[in-house]
């Protein structure tokens, strides 16, 4: 007698410590009792019965996860073909639905990102596909999460990664890309002659509101030309010259 009441103690402690199981915070436990969906655990210390499979506790990590969209080939909406890859990140917001509505919800994600990324990408042009990438992250996003919110996923965000663009489209966007900032560049330059040539002006003005000025800059500028005195340069010198130096002298006299 005792020792069939030994044997049972043992079978219960046996049942009572195989049955405790630790779920984590960043997990969730879905408990199924003869197959059928019994409840969700919460994180902390719990308790099965699992003497005879009776009770079977599967674990999901709650936690924001990724999974990768592989390089795929895809006709834009003005024939051009590019090649994208990008990258779908993910969390469990219903553990139960991730078990019982989907097989592999992380596998299938993927297979409906792909398809996502093919119906989005297929309805826009190459322009609009380089310069809005965030917003067409954005409506793949949309696609996928309608799709994932009956498996309790929710889709937290999409990332476009990689556009590779054939060989020959790469040369032409090189080119003008060239070609603008040569724009650039001539727009830039003619500026500056613009600034110059009005600095230039007011200079001038400047000059000549003053007696003899312009007369006065006249010989600053021969004097630089030929800074070899061993040589001689013959000017030309118009009659306006003249006067002016006459009046620079007139105008210091009367100073005086």
């Amino acid at each position: 007698m005792n020792a069939l009441i030994t044997i049972l103690i043992i079978i219960v402690a046996y049942v009572l410590l195989r049955g405790l199981k630790v779920v984590k915070e960043y997990e969730r436990g879905v408990v199924l009792t003869l197959g059928k969906y019994a409840g969700t655990r919460e994180p902390g210390l719990t308790w099965i019965f699992v003497l005879f499979g009776i009770q079977e506790m599967i674990v999901v990590d709650i936690r924001i996860n990724s999974t990768e969209i592989p390089q795929q080939e895809v006709i834009t909406k003005d024939n051009v073909p590019v090649g994208i890859n990008a990258v779908v990140y993910f969390h469990v917001l219903n553990a139960d639905k991730a078990i019982l509505k989907i097989r592999n919800y992380s596998s299938a994600i993927t297979q409906y990102a792909q398809a996502a990324l093919r119906d989005v990408i297929g309805g826009v042009e190459l322009d609009t596909l380089l310069s809005e990438r965030e917003k067409i992250a954005e409506e793949m996003k949309k696609n996928v999460d309608t799709a994932t919110t009956e498996w309790g996923i929710n889709i937290t965000d999409i990332r476009i990664q990689d556009i590779e663009l054939p060989a020959d489209m790469k040369r032409v966007m090189a080119k003008q890309a060239e070609s603008e900032r040569e724009r650039r560049a001539k727009v830039i330059q003619s500026q500056g002659e613009y600034e110059a040539a009005e600095q230039l002006a007011q200079a001038a003005q400047r000059l000549s509101s003053m007696p003899g000025g312009l007369s006065l800059r006249t010989l600053e500028t021969i004097e630089k030309i030929n800074p070899d005195p061993s040589k001689t340069v013959i000017f030309a010198l118009p009659i306006e010259f003249l006067q002016g130096i006459q009046s620079l002298a007139d105008w210091m006299k009367n100073k005086k």
